[in-house]
């Protein structure tokens, strides 16, 4: 399987890709069924599998054709686990300088040498 982490942008396309395709072949469908039941060409479907390349909408609604639009669900979620991963995922709290004083009027300001 491959390390999205260590790859390059075309080769998590292609992987992406291939995944869609082995989903479609495990759902014993032909290129075209899935893109009648998707709403997109036979084109967009062979484009996604041998290149990984479609628009986002063409993607969702062939991920939706093949029910698997749910597993998008927890893909954008921060998820944090310790409370030093939360406190480092609020960020660095705003502190403020501390105020200058001024004289209050008519006081006199007595400094001790």
């Amino acid at each position: 399987m491959l390390d999205f982490s260590l790859s390059s942008f075309d080769e998590i396309a292609c992987e992406l890709g291939a995944r869609l395709k082995a989903l479609r072949l495990a759902q014993g469908l032909q290129q075209t069924e899935l893109a009648t039941r998707a709403r997109v060409s036979r084109f967009v479907v062979q484009e996604l599998e041998g290149s990984g390349k479609c628009t986002l909408v063409s993607m969702l609604r062939i991920l939706q054709a093949l029910g698997r639009e749910s597993e998008l669900q927890s893909l954008f979620v921060r998820q944090v686990g310790t409370i030093a991963q939360m406190e480092q995922a609020e960020g660095p709290q705003r502190v403020r300088a501390p105020r200058k004083h001024t004289r209050q009027s008519g006081a006199a300001v007595v400094t001790k040498p």
